[in-house]
């Protein structure tokens, strides 16, 4: 049997919002695995819908560029919350926003572009940067966002600066109606992405293992009954799911009464044109990464041979 430990129970509790005593129980049937905890728990009925994000841990910015019917979103990490203050990070961060939207929206792309007014790559500037400030970076991911006519709307969560910060969403609106009514628009759904987290645009675009995850655990849930009857409570379990998770039909912040894509469509004569959300994109720096937590009183206590 794994080894459960107190670190291990907080973690499930900070994904579950379960009792204490739940989650030691759940880690010790699921032999220390952690998702595996959290099915155990959701099953039980125990749990609060599932939450994968994890431990936020990694620091430095989130930058967002536009121009045009084009923008990009890059998130570039670096070791700790100080050097997000850096001037030089920041011009770094910025100006790899920008050509970003001459990319292909991969990060290999960007790291091999030339950084403006040098011979030198991104990649190479970001290793000079490292030597400068005396910290590892990194440029985790990117993502380029196009619309033939309409707008591509942004919104950055704590910014430090413009178009920098701890959050940033990308809108892609694909219409001919008024620009002006459109980024406005735009930019409500931006902030909303930025609240709600979605996991897709609709439904098509979750994940088959999480579609078969969801139907796994609403099925074990009532084990016992008929499977017609299971089948129509899976159903509805899930048009239920889609509605919290898919950007479309979630209920949209600014008015709860309308999903998004109610709010869309009613917007169109306001515009003056037909609507259409065709992607979106949303970076929470760090989001997934896990960074070892220590006890500062111990690392001390450690440095002065273990006396207290």
């Amino acid at each position: 049997m794994a080894n459960i430990t107190a670190a291990m129970v907080k973690e499930l509790r900070d994904k579950t919002s379960a009792g204490m005593m739940d989650c030691k129980a759940a880690l010790a049937e699921t032999n220390g695995d952690i998702e595996a905890a959290v099915d155990w728990l959701r099953k039980k009925g125990l749990a609060k819908a599932a939450k994968k994000s994890g431990r936020v841990a990694a620091e430095g910015l989130v930058a967002v560029e536009s121009s045009g019917h084009t923008a990009a979103v890059v998130e570039v990490n670096s070791e700790t919350d100080f050097v997000a203050r850096n001037d030089q990070f920041q011009a770094f961060a910025r100006e790899a926003a920008k050509i970003a939207l001459m990319g292909d929206g991969t990060v290999e792309a960007l790291e091999t572009a030339r950084f403006p007014g040098s011979q030198t790559t991104v990649k190479e500037r970001l290793q000079e940067l490292v030597g400068t400030i005396g910290e590892n970076m990194t440029i985790r991911r990117v993502a380029k966002l196009s619309v033939a006519k309409g707008v591509i709307a942004s919104y950055v969560h704590n910014a430090v600066a413009d178009g920098l910060g701890k959050i940033g969403v990308l809108v892609a609106l694909e219409s001919t109606g008024d620009v002006s009514q459109l980024s406005t628009l735009g930019r409500q759904i931006a902030m909303h992405v930025a609240a709600t987290n979605p996991v897709a645009l609709d439904a098509s675009g979750v994940p088959q293992e999480t579609v078969e995850r969801e139907k796994a655990i609403l099925g074990e849930k009532h084990a016992g009954k008929p499977a017609n009857v299971i089948e129509k409570i899976v159903e509805s379990g899930l048009k239920t799911y889609f509605k919290e998770v898919t950007l479309l039909e979630q209920a949209f912040i600014h008015d709860p009464s309308k999903s998004v894509a109610q709010t869309l469509k009613e917007a169109e004569g306001k515009v003056g044109g037909p609507i259409k959300l065709t992607a979106y994109a949303r970076f929470a720096l760090g989001e997934g990464i896990e960074k070892e937590e220590t006890d500062f009183a111990a690392e001390v206590a450690a440095a002065a041979g273990g006396q207290a």
